[in-house]
């Protein structure tokens, strides 16, 4: 199987990715590259753990935009409803859909790493 398709079966919508990215998969592929270090860059949790919830909006809203350009469906939708619920000063239930989605956000991960 091909990137594209491993993301496919992990729920991304790579069709409209692709048209994001005019039908450039090589493109697309090298962008999915800049996930990782996102991610590193970014980590939610450690705010959460130290009561940051401005961090972990800021981190939050930050992978949401990364996620939702390159059409990672689950951790976008994951990352954008930890935002509004981080918004609304509901830590607690943010901190909740971020733990769940970081084993799928591993997936991903290593799915990328996997086809570099």
């Amino acid at each position: 199987m091909s990137l594209i398709d491993d993301l496919k079966a992990l729920g991304a919508n790579t069709d409209e990715a692709l048209g994001r990215f005019m039908g450039n998969a090589s493109l697309y592929e090298r962008m999915l590259g800049k996930l990782p270090p996102a991610v590193e860059s970014n980590q939610v949790m450690p705010c959460f753990e130290s009561g940051d919830n401005q961090g972990a909006l800021e981190k939050a809203h930050t992978l949401k935009g990364v996620t939702g350009n390159l059409s990672l469906t689950p951790l976008y939708k994951a990352y954008s409803d930890a935002v509004t619920l981080l918004r609304d000063n509901k830590p607690d239930e943010a901190k909740e859909i971020i733990e769940k989605i970081l084993p799928v956000q591993d997936e991903f991960i290593a799915c990328i790493e996997k086809n570099k």
